[in-house]
């Protein structure tokens, strides 16, 4: 592990995703009814879904903006985590049930049991479940990861009942990790590794860069597998920002001077403090318990 002072907390996490949206109502349909999260509140134009207290996924009704062109920077896919396989499991069933259509495909990460999606609107969605870390391996400082096929139907087999048929959110969920898409990998790392404080987890050549805090397999990621050389992101339907929680309003404070010694324009509230990244994908730091639903 590295001995960087200017890492960011161990204990950071993930916070919700805020997406604008076309279509508020069914947007809201798919993420309540398929991807089975709660719709926690509802006000106005912004609606939040998420389990329990926690946000996941905040959508904010933009109907006068469009998709953006292709190959764009934004938003790769949003990956919710679950607490186990069989609360993985009935979420899928629920996906497979509600909008079939929407699968994109599934594998064994060596670290995690993925299935993917994509949205109405477009944007990529990734269901999770991790091993425990003690069954993930480190060779020369980066995490060994795969891609083993999974199969989807297996997968339900072994793990749903009919009790999660009826009664599919099974205990909490979290924003386990964010994929970006950007222009290139070399900037990428110049901003969320050397300015932001992550660390390199895998570095995949010039095409993609896995980041963590705490030794976590990655909480954010980049690539350019579908948008090498896009600029910055025009304001458009699809991620609107990105929230990093860190665990105190002072690492916030801390963040937010290492930013400005680089010469990041950074805006703060008192609360968190808002960054744009090379693309224009909009950052957000909140102190982890502080953040307001918006």
């Amino acid at each position: 592990m590295s001995t960087r002072n200017d890492l960011l907390s161990a204990q950071t996490g993930m916070g919700a995703v805020t997406l604008r949206v076309g279509d508020l109502d069914a947007m809201v349909a798919y993420y309540r009814d398929a991807v089975t999260l709660e719709l926690q509140s509802q006000a106005g134009d912004v609606a939040v879904l998420g389990r329990g207290d926690v946000p996941v996924v905040i959508l904010q009704h933009a109907p006068e903006l469009r998709h953006a062109a292709p190959r764009s920077a934004g938003l790769y896919h949003t990956a919710i985590l679950f607490e186990s396989e069989a609360a993985l499991a009935a979420a899928l069933y629920s996906v497979a049930r509600h909008a079939p259509g929407t699968f994109t495909g599934s594998a064994d990460h060596l670290v995690s049991k993925a299935f993917y999606f994509t949205d109405p609107e477009g944007n990529g969605v990734e269901l999770y479940w991790d091993r425990a870390r003690t069954e993930w391996s480190w060779a020369h400082g980066q995490i060994e990861m795969g891609t083993v096929y999974l199969d989807p139907n297996e997968f339900l087999q072994q793990h749903v009942t009919p009790e999660l048929v009826d009664n599919p959110r099974l205990g909490g969920t979290t924003v386990g990790h964010v994929h970006l898409s950007v222009g290139d990998v070399a900037t990428a790392k110049e901003f969320y590794v050397d300015r932001l404080g992550f660390e390199t987890t895998i570095a995949m050549g010039s095409s993609a860069l896995f980041v963590s805090a705490g030794g976590y397999h990655h909480h954010m990621a980049m690539n350019v597998w579908e948008s090498k050389g896009a600029g910055r992101r025009p304001l458009a339907l699809g991620l609107g920002l990105v929230e990093i929680a860190v665990p105190t309003s002072d690492e916030v404070g801390q963040v937010g001077e290492r930013l400005q010694h680089y010469g990041l324009q950074t805006r703060d509230d008192g609360r968190s403090l808002m960054v744009s990244d090379p693309w224009d994908n909009q950052i957000k730091i909140v102190a982890a318990g502080s953040a307001p639903v918006e």
